[in-house]
């Protein structure tokens, strides 16, 4: 979600505590226990300017964020978050770990369990940890003579990992290190390990010529350049990943023109009049597409939705909400599937795009990475 990071007084962080913990005790039944705990947490922040949230809290803090996450397709599943607190890593090499930690459990052999790993939150303004990293697994990408080599979304990055010394093949499918900032330190590059790393080689049902394209992707979506925000406390690293809906891969990695744009070369394959658009080429190349990443997840056992599922899944979620009496509320845009949207429910619906909280928030980029993205010519 999009939100100015707030800087709360302590009354107004005590007030954002004490909304938050009200709704989180009673969904929990523990109401009873509710006085009590904010008179903890008044002390605790009348001494030191914040407090710490208890595991519990922490953990069905994270479940109620996705549950608030307007953007997210995917939110039946909320309740089966993991979380991983990793509020005790002190150095830039054991956050590193704790993310391939991240990489390794949830991926489960490809039966994906969604999982949040969240770092030490911001102590009185002071930011304690932050990862440049779009995702936890992203491909490089190269500016050169002849165009981009690799992701465009990520040729900042890119740079600035070499500027560094950050040395790779220079390929289209080069995952990029971690970068791991430790309060106003340097950032650290740490190298992903392959044990970390799954990949899917992409190939189609009937087209045999498509694996020779030589595409692949990460099998594991890890967002972790976002703020979670959870009663007034700001988790500025909290890495958080589900499954893929296959459209993510297809339509928008592969199909998108500023991204790896894949549609004129598939259609090129199969022979379509790409001449004028009322051909319906790109229609025809992004299906091909979409059907080789499902078919390519499902043929490796690599857990991953398709977006015509997801939406029936969506609909099951908005009908619980009913149920429990909470109202959904949903950014329209993102949820409509980037193909065949008026062929899901949520093309008839609208949605309330308020934003609740507990939620994740988007940050602003590293001030370095920002000025490289104005001198980047594309």
């Amino acid at each position: 979600m999009d939100e100015p990071r707030p800087d709360y007084s302590r009354t107004e962080l005590y007030a954002e505590a004490d909304a938050f913990i009200r709704d989180c005790y009673a969904e929990l039944g523990r109401a009873s226990e509710v006085e009590d705990r904010l008179d903890e947490i008044a002390d605790e922040i009348e001494q030191r300017g914040h407090y710490e949230h208890t595991p519990f809290e922490l953990e069905h803090g994270a479940k109620m964020a996705w549950r608030n996450s307007n953007r997210c397709i995917g939110r039946l599943f909320w309740q089966q978050l993991n979380v991983a607190d990793a509020r005790d890593c002190e150095t830039a090499r054991e956050v590193h770990e704790a993310c391939c930690r991240h990489l390794k459990q949830a991926r489960n052999g490809g039966d994906i369990k969604p999982l949040v790993s969240i770092f030490k939150p911001e102590i009185n303004g002071e930011r304690q940890v932050r990862l440049w990293n779009y995702e936890l697994l992203r491909y490089a990408g190269y500016q050169t003579e002849d165009g981009i080599v690799g992701d465009p979304d990520e040729v900042e990055l890119t740079e600035y990992c070499r500027s560094r010394g950050w040395d790779s093949d220079k390929s289209r499918f080069d995952i990029l290190p971690h970068v791991v900032q430790i309060r106003d330190e340097e950032p650290e590059l740490f190298e992903v390990p392959e044990s970390a790393v799954g990949e899917v080689r992409l190939r189609h049902p009937e087209y045999e010529w498509f694996e020779a394209l030589g595409l692949r992707w990460y099998d594991l979506p890890v967002v972790s350049n976002m703020r979670l925000e959870i009663g007034g406390i700001h988790y500025t690293a909290a890495p958080f990943s589900g499954w893929y809906v296959s459209t993510e891969i297809g339509s928008r990695n592969f199909g998108d023109r500023d991204r790896y744009d894949m549609l004129p070369t598939v259609a090129e394959k199969l022979g379509l009049d790409t001449s004028r658009d009322r051909t319906l080429w790109k229609d025809e190349a992004l299906l091909v597409l979409n059907r080789a990443v499902i078919h390519s997840f499902q043929a490796d056992g690599v857990q991953i939705v398709d977006h015509h599922t997801v939406t029936d899944q969506f609909e099951q979620f908005e009908q619980n909400e009913a149920d429990a009496g909470r109202d959904v509320t949903g950014d329209r845009a993102w949820l409509l599937p980037p193909m065949s949207s008026a062929t899901t429910h949520v093309f008839e619906n609208d949605y309330d795009n308020s934003i609740e909280k507990p939620n994740f928030f988007n940050q602003e980029p590293p001030a370095e990475l920002s000025e490289r993205r104005g001198s980047v010519g594309r």
